[in-house]
């Protein structure tokens, strides 16, 4: 592994409770010094080790991953320069990573912006991209040279109250995501049967075809990959038809893109850019791209192969990515030029020729005689397009919104199974997992689209937006804190620009973030009792990412709060696994077994999938 030798220790696999002595170690019990010759109970301590240094669960109850690698092919012969044959071998946890930029939450953010702002915080949303693609390539480094995802550093980092908290804040923005989905999906599924699917059933479909996406993944890793890239085409190819047909001033997109100014622009457009970058950036999608980066077969060996896949990773990662703002562009572009400025009224007079006529005027009302600005979402998106540009482009909405749903709902699946696997040393069946998460998300989402009506079912949007926002920093200080720490990650340590610039653009990141959690919090207009429960988490909430400041200064080296009596006994693992004595690490994923003569086979033997 990758791991230092703190990292290796020999404990009971399963035995996470002791999850607070596990941090680090001698590195004496090191594999490494070991022979062939010791008989059955050596290999079975050598199968000990392989499991303790990846998760301590066994390979059987591991991740989609744990039985499937892609081999990556050595291009010795041609070394100098760029191989797309690796490039190809890489691709796909990008593209799934990606996905977390195109739910349902942010296509109605996108339409939000477009609507309020026209094309004016076109620039927010390109740097909150940029910001998102620097925050997972530090989650992709941390998984490549430690062999580790994020959720399972956690865990041997962490004492266990903290590690609990952190869990339980990513099951949080786990389940609001899942809402999220949810809510499109059935808004989707509503509009695609013409109504006679109600919202109710919409959001009870849901959890029907969640398991069928997921048993999917049975036919193969790179198979399942091509599925969540087919969906990403669907999405880039329905809202492409939009941005085509509706035809926005080209000139205009690319001034609102690259000019960060907002002219004339009020609170309410400044709470919109807000809500971009908050809708952007998601805490869970860290933990799932530090995961995913595990599915390829990296030589932890040599540096060099380490390097290279950090390379590579980095450029299919921002591919990926820049596909998925092509895709957000596309929907801020198609209402920023057909809603901005319109009023309800002006939108049920270029619908009064059209079918859907009669649901326009149930969707755009007011108290004011039509007069005010529409409030855009995506059930009254889709009936602007069809009035607009006909039926069908109403139904190639729903195609897409249905895309974004389902593909985010199978990712958020994967980003909570590996939470669990992380956090808490524990794999439930797949099916089970998807159906607890599914059912908290769905309980409260059915009891609205069964006695409520569709505003309140896309108003609930913007408070889960906020709930996420509040989760980021649970994912952003641990990602630059372990990828900061040279006993963690040796030579590929964060430099000191990389820390600066990580630490600076989280720092707005998360203000950012916060504000748009207090705007939302004072439009509830709270009082009271339950004010003083706000006050009372809000404290708990700041005195929580104090406590993991430190932990990052820590891991950062920072010499008098290792020394301290007190950080050692509360914030750091039980053994310091921040000496530079275990900087050195070796990378190597089978280093262990394969050095002393023993089959990787006799215990694990993973299926590598020949991408050549």
């Amino acid at each position: 592994m990758s791991l230092n030798e703190g990292y290796h220790n020999k404990i009971e696999p399963g035995a996470g409770s002791a999850g607070d002595d596990q941090a680090s170690g001698s590195g004496n019990g090191s594999a490494r010094g070991s022979t062939a010759g010791d008989g059955p109970s050596h290999s079975t301590q050598m199968h000990q080790q392989m499991l303790n240094e990846t998760t301590y669960l066994k390979p059987s109850k591991q991740a989609y991953f744990s039985d499937e690698k892609v081999l990556i092919p050595d291009d010795d012969r041609t070394n100098i320069g760029f191989s797309f044959r690796k490039l190809w071998a890489f691709t796909g946890p990008g593209f799934l990573m990606s996905i977390a930029y195109l739910d349902p939450g942010n296509i109605e953010s996108d339409l939000q912006s477009g609507a309020a702002a026209k094309y004016k915080i076109l620039w927010v949303l390109l740097w909150a991209t940029v910001l998102g693609l620097l925050m997972q390539r530090l989650a992709a480094r941390l998984g490549v040279v430690t062999g580790l995802h994020l959720a399972e550093m956690c865990y041997r980092q962490y004492k266990r109250l903290p590690r609990w908290i952190l869990w339980i804040m990513i099951e949080i923005a786990i389940i609001g995501s899942d809402m999220q989905e949810v809510i499109g999906t059935a808004i989707a599924i509503y509009l695609l049967s013409n109504k006679v699917v109600p919202l109710w059933g919409g959001v009870l479909i849901t959890i029907v075809d969640t398991f069928t996406f997921l048993f999917l993944d049975k036919y193969g890793l790179r198979k399942l990959e091509f599925l969540f890239g087919f969906l990403i085409t669907v999405m880039a190819v329905t809202f492409g038809y939009e941005y085509i047909v509706s035809a926005p001033n080209q000139g205009d997109v690319m001034k609102g893109m690259f000019i960060p100014w907002c002219s004339d622009c009020n609170s309410d457009v400044l709470l919109q850019a807000v809500g971009v970058v908050g809708a952007v950036i998601m805490p869970h999608n860290l933990y799932l791209h530090s995961a995913l980066v595990k599915s390829r077969d990296v030589d932890r060996r040599q540096p060099k192969k380490v390097s290279e896949a950090n390379f590579y990773f980095f450029i299919e990662a921002s591919i990926a990515l820049f596909v998925s703002f092509i895709i957000n562009l596309f929907v801020v572009a198609v209402f920023a030029h057909g809603m901005y400025g319109k009023t309800n009224q002006d939108v049920l007079d270029i619908c009064a020729n059209q079918t859907m006529y009669e649901d326009a005027k149930l969707s755009f009302t007011d108290n004011n005689h039509g007069n005010d600005i529409i409030n855009a979402d995506l059930y009254k998106g889709g009936l602007f397009l069809g009035c607009t540009f006909g039926a069908a482009a109403m139904y190639i909405w729903g195609v897409g919104i249905l895309a974004a749903g389902q593909s985010s709902t199978m990712t958020g699946t994967y980003a909570g199974q590996f939470s669990m696997e992380g956090f808490l040393n524990l794999q439930w069946p797949r099916w089970c997992r998807v159906l607890v998460t599914r059912c908290i998300a769905i309980i409260p989402t059915f009891c609205l689209a069964m006695f409520s009506k569709m505003e309140d079912l896309t108003n609930m949007n913007d408070i889960l937006n906020a709930v996420m926002s509040l989760q980021l920093p649970f994912a952003a200080i641990p990602t630059i804190a372990f990828t900061s720490s040279a006993a963690i990650m040796g030579e590929f340590v964060n430099g000191l620009g990389n820390k600066i610039v990580s630490i600076l653009l989280t720092i707005v990141v998360i203000g950012v973030n916060l504000y748009f959690v207090v705007a939302q919090v004072e439009a509830l207009n709270i009082e009271g009792g339950l004010l003083a429960l706000v006050c009372i988490f809000a404290v708990l909430y700041i005195l929580f990412n104090i406590y993991l400041v430190i932990h990052m200064a820590a891991c950062m080296g920072n010499k008098r709060l290792m020394n301290s009596r007190w950080v050692q006994r509360f914030v750091l693992p039980s053994q310091n696994s921040f000496s530079i004595k275990n900087a050195n690490s070796t990378y190597a994923s089978e280093l262990t077994l394969n050095d002393n003569g023993i089959s990787i086979n006799a215990f694990n033997n993973p299926q590598r999938v020949d991408d050549s």
